[in-house]
């Protein structure tokens, strides 16, 4: 069973939450796009309110995301919308789906490269050590100019993580060589048929908007300079804007 909620009125906009979150990471983002959409926000499996699942990876979550289009009695192309972890589900489920627009919030699709960041900290993540780990990687994300109330929440969220289902998800990456990461990428981005736009909170690195864009005709990059891995929660107003623009775009 895969928990949602939503609110609004107007085309449909699925909003897809991060690694150790749950739908109401949305709660500041919802209202200012309410007016304008029907919301639909979910809780991906091994998360918040929805149910366990054996197969944990972002690959299997696209099916989540597909059950509440179905629950949500939703016929017309949604709009989708995924940061970290959801950037990755809602792009993947694009590749499947028709949908009428993807916004991915500050996930590069480069695995490989986070590969290489992660796989040193293989052995302390599936350790005793694992807490401490995932809190100190947590730990390294800018999040200034972040509300106080959105702090505590993701803080929360992170400390209380459980282990095994950060190992779910990121199983792929921490056994996996960088060519085979790189094809399972090439696999899903080039069914992707819809108006992409990659929002990051700073520069995802030189050369990353040719690189996707190679992967995704026609996917934008932009980098906003703001609250990190996190700039749609330092101004979900500009977010919303984003968002609005977008949908009047692809219209």
């Amino acid at each position: 069973m895969i928990a949602w909620d939503e609110a609004g009125s107007g085309p449909p906009l699925i909003l897809v939450h991060g690694i150790t979150e749950d739908r109401h990471a949305w709660e500041t983002v919802v209202p200012h796009l309410s007016s304008d959409f029907r919301c639909v926000s979910l809780d991906l499996r091994n998360h918040g309110e929805s149910s366990d699942a054996a197969d944990g990876t972002a690959v299997a979550m696209a099916e989540d995301v597909a059950e509440v289009v179905a629950a949500a009695g939703i016929e017309e192309r949604p709009l989708v919308v995924g940061h970290s972890l959801g950037g990755t589900v809602v792009t993947i489920y694009a590749a499947q789906a028709p949908v009428r627009a993807v916004v991915n919030v500050d996930q590069s699709l480069h695995l490989s490269e986070f590969a290489a960041l992660v796989q040193p900290l293989a052995p302390l993540l599936r350790g005793p050590e694992f807490a401490d780990t995932l809190q100190a990687a947590f730990g390294s994300l800018d999040d200034v100019g972040l509300p106080p109330d959105v702090v505590r929440y993701l803080t929360d969220k992170h400390r209380h993580a459980r282990q095994d289902v950060v190992l779910a998800v990121w199983d792929l990456v921490l056994d996996s060589t960088p060519e085979d990461l790189d094809a399972l990428v090439d696999g899903f981005a080039g069914g992707v048929r819809a108006p992409y736009l990659a929002i990051h909170g700073a520069d995802p690195g030189q050369g990353y908007a040719d690189w996707l864009a190679e992967r995704i005709p026609g996917a934008r990059v932009k980098a906003w300079g703001i609250g990190g891995h996190y700039p749609h929660l330092a101004d979900p107003a500009r977010f919303a804007r984003r968002v609005r623009e977008l949908a009047s775009e692809v219209a």
